[in-house]
């Protein structure tokens, strides 16, 4: 008969396999993964509890959720709705054109294109962020993960587009990729030049951000920046610049309550590793956007409630935030399925956001680089490429 300490000794030995065996399966867990669901892909970081999610029909990550709160602000309650009417949610491409333009044209090589406003895809007397950030054309390239990130690939051929192609007609591809690695999430674009003459470039985003432990009254900015564009009435630069400092007295200790933003800033500051650094800060959360060198610009959108008439806090009675809408798409053989959202916190107006808008030019930069007041519009050769990345590193989640 086994004694009673025999007995007690094999149960804290079996106890133990026991605990190393759980401990050999939860590392063998990877840290990183890319599952797919139809046309979502969720990144995963297990370490740092970040999840993101990009509808690839649209290459748009719609959340980037940290611990359960989502840093992207959201206008929509449900995946369907989001993929039916995205408008300017998530991390949007605005392409051909970022921003706004002071004509119903553009210039490039020292040509005129006029658009053909009855295509509808371009619209209103001052054109807004191109017509892409709806386009559902996008296709995948590539999920995957390995030891030391996840990501998804989509692309786009513009080229393929005649309605596009008639607006902007410079053939070429766009491709995008959503890396997640450190709990840092990497946005990176890429375009080919398939044309024959120098492409200009004037892309941009326009994501919606917000910290979750406290609202726009308490946020404070700090802006990596040193000159401001001054804006005509319609928004438009004037061509004239001043110290970031004639606007904030100290660029790097902005509160955000006594300010209405909707501004164009320039000569970005950069690092080591050529990155400009914008920052949100609240109560414990903080929210870096690091901008590429190929990002030249940054717009910063936040309208102040305090300040709001008639459209109301969103600045929708300006349009800015109407969304450009692209070709529709045929209808699908079946309904993709439908995930539900992953961040916890629901969104909450009173709460407020913050728009950094990376920007590989100013507002209307090919327009301005015609009339000889922006120096700064960048193209693509023939057959070349164009590549740049903006990061999201969020801290205190």
């Amino acid at each position: 008969m086994q004694s009673a300490i025999g007995r007690q000794t094999s149960a804290i030995a079996a106890f133990t396999l026991a605990a190393m065996a759980c401990g050999t399966l939860a590392s063998a867990q990877p840290r990183y993964s890319a599952r797919q669901t139809g046309d979502i892909v969720q990144l995963r970081d297990s370490r740092t509890d970040t999840t993101v999610s990009v509808m690839t029909s649209l290459s748009n990550a719609y959340e980037m959720v940290v611990r359960g709160q989502n840093l992207i602000r959201m206008t929509f309650g449900s995946v369907d709705d989001f993929r039916a009417r995205p408008g300017l949610n998530g991390i949007p491409l605005l392409a051909p054109f970022a921003n706004r333009l002071d004509e119903q044209a553009f210039y490039a090589n020292g040509k005129k294109y006029n658009f053909d406003m009855e295509l509808g895809n371009v619209r209103g007397a001052i054109p807004i962020h191109g017509y892409l950030s709806a386009a559902k054309d996008w296709t995948l390239v590539e999920a995957k993960a390995d030891g030391s990130a996840a990501w998804v690939t989509s692309k786009l051929d513009f080229y393929r587009n005649p309605q596009w192609m008639k607006q902007f007609p410079f053939a070429h591809t766009l491709q995008m990729t959503y890396r997640l690695q450190d709990g840092v999430l990497e946005v990176r674009t890429r375009i080919e030049n398939l044309s024959v003459e120098p492409m200009p470039v004037a892309i941009g985003f326009h994501p919606y951000f917000q910290l979750t432990d406290s609202t726009r009254e308490d946020w404070v900015l700090s802006i990596g920046a040193k000159t401001h564009w001054l804006l005509a009435q319609n928004k438009i630069p004037t061509g004239e610049t001043e110290p970031i400092q004639k606007f904030f007295p100290d660029p790097h200790a902005v509160a955000l309550k006594d300010f209405d933003l909707d501004h164009v800033f320039g000569d970005l500051e950069r690092d080591a590793q050529g990155r400009a650094v914008m920052r949100v800060t609240g109560k414990t959360q903080q929210l870096d956007v690091l901008l590429g060198p190929n990002y030249r610009s940054i717009v910063l959108y936040s309208p102040n409630p305090a300040n709001a008439r008639g459209g109301g806090a969103g600045g929708a009675g300006r349009g800015r935030g109407a969304a450009a809408t692209g070709t529709p798409a045929p209808a699908a053989a079946q309904t993709p399925p439908s995930l539900p959202l992953t961040g916890t916190n629901a969104n909450v107006p009173t709460r407020g956001f913050i728009a950094f808008e990376p920007m590989a030019g100013i507002t209307d930069s090919m327009n301005l680089a015609h009339k000889g007041l922006y120096k700064e519009l960048q193209s693509i050769p023939p057959g070349g490429t164009w590549q740049e990345s903006f990061w999201l590193r969020p801290k205190g989640f």
